[in-house]
């Protein structure tokens, strides 16, 4: 009886261990608010003046999300995911602005702020959802 209840005891920890990658992190107020912030980024975006600043200052908040839910450890991983392909969309373009060669293009700018408008407004609606 004693090796049954060991057995069960030991499925049933195992399988709750496997659990924890499927909860999401918890509330937090900083990333609430940064998130928000990326999105007033983009949104104020004016693709009719110099990229570079601009693309930055969304480069740099991104950058501080990531490092502030990497700092705080647990599980927030869900939350990095979430943030990771507007970070890729906006190195891509971080890239191409800072060459010489590239002049501002309104057309890409635009598109870029479009793709980044759609995936920061899914990005907040999974941050800000959060219990």
């Amino acid at each position: 009886m004693k090796k049954l209840l060991a057995i069960f005891t030991f499925a049933l920890l195992s399988g709750c261990a496997g659990l924890t990658g499927l909860i999401p992190s918890f509330w937090d107020d900083n990333q609430s608010h940064r998130i928000i912030s990326v999105r007033l980024d983009i949104e104020r975006l004016d693709c009719k003046a110099a990229q570079k600043p601009q693309v930055i200052k969304i480069r740099d908040d991104l950058a501080w999300f990531r490092l502030y839910s990497e700092s705080k450890g647990g599980r927030q991983a869900d939350v990095i995911a979430l943030t990771a392909p507007m970070t890729d969309t906006v190195e891509d373009w971080y890239k191409r602005v800072s060459l010489e060669s590239h002049k501002d293009n309104a057309i890409y700018c635009d598109l870029k702020k479009r793709v980044l408008t759609e995936q920061s407004t899914r990005a907040a609606k999974a941050v800000l959802g959060r219990f």
